[in-house]
Parts: C-alpha cells; structure tokens; sequence
C-alpha cells in the first residue's frame, strides 16, 4: 500500500496528540475515500447532463437573483 504524507499545523498536530485513541490514518483514509466518491458521482452526473455552460451561468444568475429577493424580502418584512 503506498503511503501519503500529509502536513498540518503545529495547532492542530497538537490537538491530534492530545486524541491518541483516533487512528488518524484511517481518519484520513476515509476523508480521502468519501471526496474520491463524491466526485465519482459527479462525474456520472456531469457525463449524463446535457446542460451547456452557458445554461449553467443562466441558471447560476438566476438562481442568485431569486434568492437576493428573497433575502431581500425578509429582511424588509424585518425592519
């Protein structure tokens, strides 16, 4: 099994030696796995869409001025 070094700061190295019941490999190990499989799916996700890149700049915009009003709104019914 190959092995990866990974750095962390004096901190937090400090809080890690203060939980020496965590095995920090697998800790890493799983964190590494779970990102790994997140971006499989959407990778399968991305293949199947049909969705252009200026449909999803369209939909971004959109999406953000939908939710600017409606911030919008609360914070007047707020005030």
């Amino acid at each position: 099994m190959p092995n990866v070094t990974l750095a962390v700061s004096d901190e937090l190295k400090k809080k890690m030696d203060e939980l020496p019941e965590i095995n920090w490999s697998e800790v890493a190990r799983k964190a590494i796995r779970d990102k790994v499989e997140e971006f499989d799916l959407f990778r399968a996700f991305v293949s199947r869409s049909r969705l252009t890149e200026d449909d999803a700049i369209r939909l971004g915009r959109e999406i953000k001025h939908s939710l600017h009003e409606r911030y919008k709104k609360r914070y007047r019914e707020l005030v």
